[in-house]
């Protein structure tokens, strides 16, 4: 399936693989299998005595405590399966997540568990993105919404399209998990550029939608005393031929709410 898909074109957004019961797999057998479909994320639904359902998050390499889009679009196949209804909650190791559901589009909220300063300089961040320290914006900032990650604010739509991240000073800056990964954008109004990047073995890739990327943006909000309610629509994905949508609000309570389209695409079997 396809989450944060855009204006209802079904190869858009960022893709997902569910494995609809896990709980036959050991941890090796569905790391291996996240590494057979080789997505960014494949996700393993399970048991759970205080939530809906339980879910393990794996990209081809680890294990994840907690990632957007696998989060929207297993509750897509939880809802499917009849594992609660456009109201869910989904057992993570990042903790409860609350899912809700207007149709196809769904919308998990997150919370700011917290952020600190970084302790690069401009300079060096303006290297690794490939662009000039005058395109670096307000406070970039580790941000950790679920899972912590550098959020770094440039100054204009131009600075986020002529990123070209160098991986060997991105390996360098890690974060809480040891995995390095930066979030740019540039904020417009309601809407905002974004584009996110992260290291495998040597090289840098980018991402397409980044639900848990988007959360710490909302983080970055929050720390930033910005003011409430929000609301911004997050384009992502124009480089990897993925163009996404994602929606953020951040409420006049400090929630965090992070919504996108789920499409399901086909499903099938695997025999092991």
């Amino acid at each position: 399936m396809n989450v944060f898909t855009q204006g209802g074109d079904r190869l858009s957004g960022n893709p997902l693989c569910v494995f609809e019961d896990g709980s036959a797999l050991d941890t090796q057998a569905m790391q291996a299998l996240a590494l057979q479909f080789n997505l960014s994320e494949t996700t393993f639904i399970l048991p759970s005595s205080r939530a809906s359902a339980g879910v393990r998050i794996f990209t081809p390499r680890y294990e994840m405590p907690f990632a957007g889009h696998p989060t929207l679009g297993t509750a897509h196949v939880c809802r499917a399966l009849g594992r609660g209804g456009d109201a869910l909650t989904l057992d993570m190791p990042a903790g409860i997540i609350p899912v809700k559901a207007s149709g196809g589009s769904w919308t998990l909220e997150a919370a700011a568990r917290g952020w600190r300063e970084v302790e690069e300089t401009r300079s060096l961040l303006a290297d690794m993105l490939g662009v000039v320290t005058a395109d670096i914006g307000e406070r970039p900032l580790w941000v950790n919404a679920g899972r912590e990650q550098m959020v770094i604010p440039l100054t204009s739509e131009a600075a986020v399209r002529k990123v070209v991240v160098r991986p060997e000073l991105l390996a360098r800056l890690r974060g809480a998990d040891g995995a390095g990964m930066a979030y740019v954008f540039a904020q417009a109004g309601e809407h905002a550029l974004a584009r996110f990047f992260f290291t495998q073995g040597v090289t840098a890739l980018e991402d397409p939608a980044t639900g848990s990327a988007a959360t710490n943006f909302g983080g970055w909000w929050l720390a930033m005393g910005r003011p409430l309610p929000a609301f911004i629509r997050i384009s992502q994905g124009e480089y990897t031929g993925r163009p996404s949508l994602l929606h953020l609000h951040v409420d006049d309570q400090r929630r965090i709410f992070v919504s996108g389209e789920v499409i399901e695409l086909g499903r099938g079997t695997i025999d092991l």
